[in-house]
């Protein structure tokens, strides 16, 4: 199957390390196209970047029609509604799959994501996605995106001090990375916290898998009709 993994962002050093994590994950036998936006924002921090990045991430998925199904690589899962209007193959966004597996995988979850202004939209999200009885709390680490890339210590110290206030104040007991230029931390925080700390990119890239293996597409029949 070939599954189409779009970067909203401009950054081409984001679209490498998302596509190098979606292939780590992937099935033998699954094609990984990775693409990031040619026009918009170099990183996607609130409400104005995401409609900022929009008409370049639909004009990669309009390029790309043809896959097997669709990952947006961006925590807000922007333009989620509208891909899926534009395709009949499955279309995951990182947020949805990422909090799917935690609902599954825990009892409580804490979402850690880069800046405050992030913060609303992410509380919107989860509360239309059916969260709101098993989110504790959205946390801001206050790290922009882009500063993810070079992951210094003192970044590190940063993320490691929010996840030990929300397992200490929120009770969480799984953390979900909220940001696509987290998904290089999940396997090393998993084994330091004793927990599930949860890379939505990972887990989109599988479910969509699955989704694809089972038949299944995206519904016609109504407001993505």
């Amino acid at each position: 199957m070939d599954l189409l993994v779009v970067n909203p962002n401009t950054t081409a050093s984001m679209t490498e390390i998302i596509d190098r994590a979606a292939r780590r994950v992937a099935r033998p036998g699954t094609r990984i196209v990775t693409v990031g936006s040619e026009s918009g924002p170099p990183s996607i921090q609130g409400y104005l970047d995401g409609a900022l990045c929009l008409a370049g991430m639909l004009d990669q998925v309009e390029r790309h029609r043809g896959v097997d199904g669709v990952v947006i690589a961006c925590f807000d899962d922007t333009g989620l509604d509208a891909v899926r209007c534009m395709v009949d193959a499955p279309v995951l966004g990182i947020g949805q799959s990422a909090c799917y597996a935690a609902r599954m995988l825990s009892n409580r979850f804490t979402v850690v994501t880069t800046l405050s202004r992030s913060v609303p939209l992410l509380e919107a999200n989860l509360q239309r996605y059916g969260m709101t009885s098993r989110i504790a709390a959205v946390r801001a680490t206050d790290i922009p995106v882009l500063e993810l890339e070079r992951m210094s210590s003192e970044t590190m110290d940063t993320m490691r001090r929010v996840i030990e206030t929300a397992i200490t104040e929120d009770r969480s007991d799984a953390i979900v990375l909220g940001c696509a230029g987290m998904t290089d931390l999940m396997q090393r925080l998993s084994k330091e916290f004793g927990m599930p700390v949860i890379d939505g990119l990972s887990c989109a890239v599988t479910m969509a898998e699955a989704l694809v293996a089972s038949g299944l597409r995206t519904s016609k029949a109504g407001a993505y009709g």
